[in-house]
């Protein structure tokens, strides 16, 4: 991609509401489902949106970027991440269970955690995903022991410059302060008064009581939600337990559009029929489930869409698992074809095989209307927010360039993409992070991670 048009001149004008820019003559993957893929093509963006997709569109008044030779794709969404516990990356990468995450990080990591570790986290992790295209994240943000504990984690949200939703939810284990759910109110008015920016609000839970009661969804919980107009993201939506819970809630009249069910791994035919009917949306992990064999390890892909859901993915822990959306998009596709296949051979039967397209999909667009984002991110769609990526088709992983989605799925990585770009601002520009001192952030995290190990060797009740 050209530097020509330098980031001074993006960054001196970026507060200007009328703002042009124009990517010029790369081939645009707009995931939209009318205007599908461009070669050779042109978004125009005006101030935070996109105004229009296309070929040879006038460059009057706008700052040019040459994208030729690069593919310009919407920005990734991450359904679910538990951003705090970044500074904790890969400490225990052959965990094999639930139990062994639950004990070594949410039993002995988080009771650990001050304010500023949560900061110092949820930062490292938000600008981790811009770096490698996701421009949409939603922090599950299960450590929330004090209302400084939550501030840290949504401010560090709105410091990233990400479109970040900030899941809020209390602690499994340890002494807290017991403010959740009742604080989300305070949440609500102080940081996302109204839905239209680019931080937004809900409400974290689980879905059965079996590790933490006081954290499982129910009446009480629903009410909260409902007051304050704010969807509530279901963790640990696995096998029989939580089954049995999404028929509960549907006597119950608790099933809708605002729950989001995370991983969604081993549920009943007639939950899955529920959670269609009520519009239920569905966020997988498919690293998650297979990596650390939750229930029966297989992403419940063929089930979503057996029932006419398409899901949305997502990274989950980064104590065990990558870091980025390309590792879940080869994930699935590997494991959803393997398993096809499997299970149709010496049948004569033709397997069933999701596509390139597909993950990219679950990637993307998919991944917006999981979190009910679809509206304004998610494709390259004319009125919705400019949230793209600009990735380097001619890199040595990437050349020659003959299918871009192939490309894209298959091919790149973080280190091909040279721009992001969210609600039409610049968050990395010629392979960098704009405004970001990452030596100022390393030391940030390695000062972070010395105190939480100095805390871990001084025994404190409650821990």
């Amino acid at each position: 991609m050209s530097t020509a048009p330098t980031l001074d001149a993006l960054t001196r004008s970026a507060t200007d509401p009328d703002r042009i820019v124009l990517l010029r003559g790369g081939t645009v993957v707009t995931m939209d489902p009318t205007l599908g893929t461009i070669d050779a093509g042109d978004v125009l963006v005006r101030g935070e949106r996109i105004v229009d997709v296309g070929r040879h569109l006038p460059d009057t008044g706008a700052i040019v970027v040459d994208a030729t030779g690069s593919i310009v794709a919407p920005g990734m969404v991450d359904t679910h991440r538990h951003a705090w516990q970044a500074q904790m990356r890969r400490t225990i990468p052959d965990v094999d269970d639930l139990a062994g995450y639950l004990q070594s990080t949410l039993m002995h990591l988080a009771p650990a955690y001050a304010p500023e570790d949560v900061y110092v986290g949820t930062r490292l992790a938000a600008l981790t995903a811009l770096d490698g295209g996701i421009t949409t994240m939603l922090d599950f943000s299960h450590n929330s022991r004090t209302t400084a504990h939550s501030d840290a984690a949504i401010t560090a949200l709105i410091d990233s410059g990400i479109r970040g939703v900030h899941a809020s939810m209390g602690p499994h284990f340890g002494d807290w302060d017991g403010q959740w759910p009742a604080d989300l109110a305070r949440l609500r008015s102080t940081y996302v008064p109204t839905d239209d920016q680019l931080v937004t609000l809900r409400m974290a839970a689980l879905a059965t009581g079996d590790i933490a009661g006081h954290l499982a969804y129910g009446p009480e919980l629903a009410e909260v939600a409902t007051d304050l107009d704010i969807g509530v993201s279901l963790d640990v939506m696995f096998g029989q337990g939580a089954s049995r819970a999404v028929l509960a809630w549907q006597s119950q009249g608790l099933l809708g559009p605002h729950l989001e069910s995370i991983h969604s791994t081993a549920l009943t035919a007639d939950a899955w029929a529920a959670m269609r009917d009520h519009g239920v949306t569905v966020a997988l992990a498919p690293t998650s489930d297979a990596q650390i064999g939750l229930e029966d390890a297989v992403p419940p892909v063929d089930e979503a869409l057996a029932h006419g859901i398409r899901p949305g993915l997502s990274v989950d822990v980064e104590v065990a698992l990558a870091s980025d959306m390309f590792t879940q998009m080869r994930a699935l596709l590997t494991l959803q074809r393997m398993r096809a296949v499997n299970a149709a051979y010496g049948t004569g039967c033709e397997p069933t095989r999701i596509t390139t397209r597909d993950v990219l999909d679950f990637a993307t667009l998919s991944g917006a209307r999981t979190l009910r984002l679809d509206d304004r991110t998610g494709s390259i769609t004319p009125g919705k927010q400019a949230d793209l990526i600009v990735v380097d088709a001619e890199a040595i992983n990437t050349m020659p360039l003959h299918d871009a989605i192939g490309t894209l799925v298959l091919g790149a990585d973080r280190s091909n993409i040279t721009s992001v770009w969210v609600a039409g601002q610049v968050r990395k520009w010629d392979g960098e992070l704009v405004g970001v001192d990452v030596d100022a952030l390393r030391t940030q995290v390695h000062d972070s991670l010395a105190a939480i190990t100095e805390r871990l060797a001084t025994p404190v009740a409650g821990r």
